[in-house]
């Protein structure tokens, strides 16, 4: 050990000696080419702009340390980037502990996360202290966020997609075709009805009265797929017949009300009938192209990857995902239908899935949908409702809601010789709506067919319809043990 003393010695004197040469040439460069300077003409050529010292940098640079630090770091965290690094902290902080505070009082911690982000907009945090929301969220950063959080519904919608198991649609779809039919036609005609009320008042100007009614029917219609089958799963009620034909309905009534959704958004964002017609056709030959041709070659595809233990599988996964969203964001309707399709055709191997699930979620649940609850909180203004007349229609919306999905299902599930106890459970699982619904109803408010004040109505509707859910169903249907 002694004997490397000398040549670790040696090697220090070399360290020393190669930053003392090399130092000394850079400053010898840095020396000679400062001279330059004054040979350096100041007429500049017509394409170059002669650098210009504001008053501001001069301030800047004769302020004292204290104050120039500070002011340095200011313009520092006013960066684009700086913005959207603090924002996405302060929401994924924000959404954890409102997660955690749900799952607690036994609400599924996807509800936290949507309160999370009306807190953070301008009901809550904007309300209270407007000079930390104009901070925090500034109108320039918008654009940024918006975008982002598209991409974690681009991968949430790829899961809803593949938690969709049409062979098991097949096998079970006939024991509850009449409850899912039900559960959207009551509900749809309902919504349509409302809008006879609201479309005067309330409607965007430049909006069709088929587009917001339309919509409107949809957006009644809507049961929260992926958050249904937690609650039934956490209640120990999954493979019971109950919890069978819930999950039955709530994926007929996701699939059809995608289409349907597709066919108003064709309708809403074209010129006239005929080329709403035009889109239709081609959203039809797009999800018969999926299901007959790509589904068989891409389950070999994927079978083939997995064989050779191909790195590359999740990679090129989410680059087909992207192109089936960007394909139907093409063709006129959104991308999301795309990614839906993208998920419904993933081979219906379990453990794939599994896979596929746990790879995504650890990245899109835990960071990009807080991103895209903060996004539509940051747009719900419940500050709108200002009056007895608002708060009266909102309160119309939800009893509308609930006696349009939680009734509608329920007689039906009656009809079908189910107990009035079952039957009314059913009603009150298909009447769950959550993120599904935030996402919906953000298409139609980027699409100008709601207003913000109508907006923010739905909002609470969907908070309301699925905060009832689990106390409704914990009191109907006791938890059982897995």
């Amino acid at each position: 050990m002694h004997s490397s003393s000398p040549y670790n010695a040696r090697n220090y004197l070399y360290y020393l000696l190669l930053l003392a040469v090399f130092g000394a040439g850079i400053w010898f460069i840095l020396a000679t080419g400062s001279k330059l300077n004054a040979r350096r003409p100041l007429v500049s050529s017509p394409n170059e702009s002669v650098p210009v010292t504001t008053s501001s940098t001069t301030a800047i640079e004769s302020a004292p340390p204290q104050t120039y630090l500070s002011r340095i770091f200011k313009e520092n965290l006013r960066s684009p980037l700086s913005i959207l690094l603090l924002q996405i902290i302060v929401i994924i902080v924000a959404a954890k502990l409102f997660a955690e505070l749900f799952r607690r009082i036994g609400q599924p911690p996807v509800m936290g996360e949507m309160i999370a982000g009306i807190v953070l907009g301008p009901s809550v945090v904007g309300l209270l202290s407007p000079q930390t929301m104009a901070f925090l969220f500034p109108p320039s950063s918008m654009a940024t966020l918006g975008l982002l959080s598209q991409i974690g519904v681009v991968l949430f919608m790829l899961v809803v997609g593949m938690e969709l198991d049409i062979q098991h649609l097949r096998e079970k779809a006939s024991a509850a075709i009449m409850v899912s039919h039900a559960s959207i036609i009551v509900p749809f005609f309902l919504g349509a009805s409302l809008s006879l009320a609201l479309y005067p008042s309330l409607a965007p100007a430049n909006t069709s009265f088929t587009a917001f009614a339309l919509f409107m029917g949809i957006a009644m219609s809507i049961t929260a797929f992926p958050v249904l089958a937690r609650i039934l799963e956490d209640r120990g009620l999954s493979q019971t017949r109950l919890g069978s034909i819930a999950l039955v309905c709530a994926a007929v009534d996701d699939a059809t009300a995608w289409c349907l959704l597709a066919i108003v958004i064709a309708i809403a964002k074209s010129n006239g009938f005929g080329a709403s017609i035009v889109t239709v056709v081609l959203v039809i030959l797009f999800i018969g192209i999926m299901l007959f041709l790509v589904k068989p070659r891409i389950e070999n595809l994927i079978r083939v990857e997995k064989e050779k233990h191909g790195k590359g599988l999740l990679a090129g996964i989410l680059a087909f995902v992207l192109a089936c969203a960007l394909i139907t964001e093409s063709i006129g309707i959104h991308a999301l239908f795309g990614a839906f399709l993208a998920g419904v055709v993933m081979p219906s191997d379990a453990g794939f899935r599994l896979f596929l699930k746990e790879k995504l979620d650890a990245f899109s649940s835990s960071i990009l949908l807080p991103l895209f609850f903060a996004f539509t909180g940051l747009r719900t203004q419940i500050s709108l409702l200002n009056d007895w007349v608002s708060w009266l229609t909102c309160f119309g919306i939800i009893i509308v809601a609930v006696a349009g999905k939680l009734g509608g299902s329920m007689l039906a599930a009656r009809w079908t010789k189910m107990s009035w106890r079952d039957s009314f459970s059913i009603g009150v699982l298909m009447n769950t709506r959550g993120l599904v619904e935030l996402v919906v109803l953000n298409i139609g408010y980027d699409l100008g067919i709601l207003s913000a004040r109508v907006f923010a109505m739905m909002v609470i509707m969907a908070l309301f319809t699925t905060f009832m859910t689990a106390p409704l169903i914990s009191l109907l249907q006791p938890k059982k043990s897995a």
